[in-house]
Parts: C-alpha cells; structure tokens; sequence
C-alpha cells in the first residue's frame, strides 16, 4: 500500500519568496510536501531505480533579456525510454504500450489525499480522484516526479479539471518557490499517452514568473502573455483553485477538440499586471501562474539537434542533450528555434478571440 500524503487548503504556503540561498533541502524551511517528495526521490535515486545518476548540472544563464536557464543532461538524452509514436492529439489510450500501470511498484512515492477540513471525512476520497505521484526515472532535474490520476483509470494524456486543479495545489503546498509542475498535450512532445504531469525543482527565476499580462478575461483570471512566447496566462491565489482549474480546463478543451497541440507550465508568480512590476511586487510569490502555449503539432517528427521544444523550453528552461549545443548556442537561435513550433501570428489572434469568447459564454 502506497504512503498516503494527506492534505487540505490550510497546508498551502500563502506566499514564498526568492531568496540567495541554495536549493531548499530537508530542513525546517521545506514545506512537509517538500520533505516528502524530497526525501523519497532521493531514496529511490540510492536505490539505483533510475535510469542514470543526476548529480548537479552544469546550468549557464544565456546573455540576453529573456534569461533563458540552460541545463546539460546528456544522460537523459541516451538513456530515456524511446517515446511512443503519436499520430493525433485525441490518440486514445492503448494498454499495450507503456504506460504508468506497468512500472515497478517501488518507483511510487505516495498518493496524495485531499482531506475535509474540520469533518469526519479526512482522508477519504472518491476513488476517480486519486492522484499517485511516482519518480520519472528519466529526471530533467532535481525531485523530478510524475503526478498520474488514478493510473487504473487509463486516461488518455488530456488535461483533466482535477489534474490540473490538484498541479495548482501542488505548487501551493510547496515552500520553494522553485517547485513546477507541467503538461505536454499529444502532438506536443508528451512521450507516453497515460494521463501525467512533471513537477520538478529548479532554482532558478524564469521571466514567466513576473512578465506583464494584458487582461482577456480577468474575472475568469484569463490573461494574454505580452512578451515571447505568444500564449495565454491564468492565475489564482488560494481561494480560487477549483474555478481557475475549471476555466483552464475549458480552454485545454477547446484545443483538443481543434485539434490544437498545446504546453502548460505552472509555477509561483506575481500577480498579473500590464506593466513592469516593483521590486516588491516581483519579490512575491503569493500565487500560481498558469501559461497555457497552444503550438504547431509534432506528429513523428526527428528530433531537434538543440531541444525540443515542450514545456521546459516554453517557460525557459532549456535542457541540452550534448555540450556543443549547450555551450554555444545564443538566445536569438533559441528564439529561432521555439518560433518554429508557435502558432502563426494571424491563427493566434484568432484562437485569442475565440477562447476569450469562449470563456464569457459561461
């Protein structure tokens, strides 16, 4: 029987801040999920249940006003699991292909519980809502762990309003503010076709985390990214998890159903603004910042010799799989590179307008 982590909204962490320290570790500073995920991913990377040693990457910030975090992972580049081939974004599930169900028992961290708060009912939870968190045993970067809804279940990798609403809680119950989570859609990179997020640890500020916003649908906390690259922003605090998920839901929808590829990256952020923030403003991290990148397709495609371009990369984080790559390459190619795989400007524009529309209808 898995380890059950056991929440409810009074273990969100209302604000969190970056500081010059070094990566939160376990200690009385780390939020109990912290400690948790922490402390059971570096046991199984003891246990030698991973498919290669990660110790500290080598990490270069690129000159340039974006900032983008490069990282070198060779290793993940030979030694990951070949992805599955993926011919539509509405694939569905197949049983005999990977998938989350045919992992070693041992991979599972924990399943996480929401409890209700001041009842009897702590701790119970409906069986379709059970979220099993599991190590991926290719990592990206430190703590780097799967959050897969009841894997039983054999969801098929489309966003559901309880992944994301339980992604949202993630962030909130985690005192570091370098914790994120993500979803790579079918057509967008995802590897394996069962209903997943990543969350993973990485101790460095992305311009994602403060960059203005111009209103869309602000009671909805739908916004428009203003700077590279186009796409949609939502945001909550704690006390609108579940309507935000919701809303957020609407939109991934609408994708699948226009067969729109998409990636979604999920961290602690400022709250939203049309201009520069103050150094107060962007020093806080009350909230979870929800970028939504609807993207050209990518059905069988090869391999970029860079990165592909997924949620990492969307939000900033660029983990090279060999050294020539990470170490030469200048933010202007990167830029190249992801504008690639965006919309064209004319089918944004009007993706904005109809998902706008889309979410004042209700």
């Amino acid at each position: 029987m898995p380890l059950q982590f056991v929440y409810s909204d009074q273990d969100f962490v209302p604000d969190v801040r970056w500081s010059d320290g070094e990566r939160l570790g376990i200690s009385s500073t780390a939020s109990k999920f912290d400690t948790t995920i922490q402390a059971g991913w570096t046991d199984r990377m003891k246990a030698g249940l991973f498919r290669y040693h990660l110790g500290d990457l080598q990490t270069r910030i690129l000159p340039g006003p974006h900032g983008y975090v490069a990282q070198l992972n060779i290793q993940r580049g030979i030694e990951r699991r070949k992805p599955q081939e993926i011919l539509s974004i509405q694939q569905e599930f197949n049983a005999e292909q990977f998938n989350f169900n045919k992992i070693n028992p041992e991979e599972i961290l924990f399943e996480m519980i929401k409890g209700v708060e001041g009842g009897s009912e702590k701790g119970q939870l409906h069986e379709p809502c059970r979220m099993v968190v599991l190590v991926n045993v290719s990592p990206l970067e430190f703590g780097h762990c799967l959050f897969v809804p009841r894997p039983s279940g054999c969801f098929p990798q489309v966003m559901t309003s309880f992944a994301i609403q339980v992604g949202i809680e993630s962030v909130l119950l985690s005192s570091d503010p370098g914790f994120r989570v993500g979803f790579n859609s079918l057509g967008a990179f995802a590897s394996v076709n069962h209903l997943h997020l990543h969350g993973y640890y990485l101790q460095h500020q992305l311009k994602i985390e403060s960059t203005p916003v111009k209103p869309l649908v602000p009671e909805k906390g739908f916004y428009g990214l203003l700077d590279f690259p186009a796409g949609f922003l939502f945001y909550t605090e704690s006390e609108r998890v579940a309507e935000v998920a919701e809303a957020i839901c609407r939109v991934t929808n609408f994708l699948v159903d226009g067969n729109i590829a998409h990636n979604v990256f999920l961290t602690r952020g400022c709250a939203p603004r049309e201009r520069t923030q103050s150094e107060k403003e962007r020093c806080s991290r009350r909230g979870v910042r929800v970028a939504v990148w609807p993207r050209a397709s990518c059905f069988g495609a090869k391999e970029e010799s860079a990165f592909n371009v997924a949620l990492c990369e969307l939000a900033g984080h660029l983990p090279f799989k060999n050294r020539k790559d990470y170490e030469f390459i200048s933010e202007r190619e990167v830029i190249g590179i992801i504008q690639r795989y965006l919309l064209p400007d004319s089918e944004f524009h009007t993706l904005e307008q109809q998902l706008t529309r889309h979410l004042k209808d209700k």
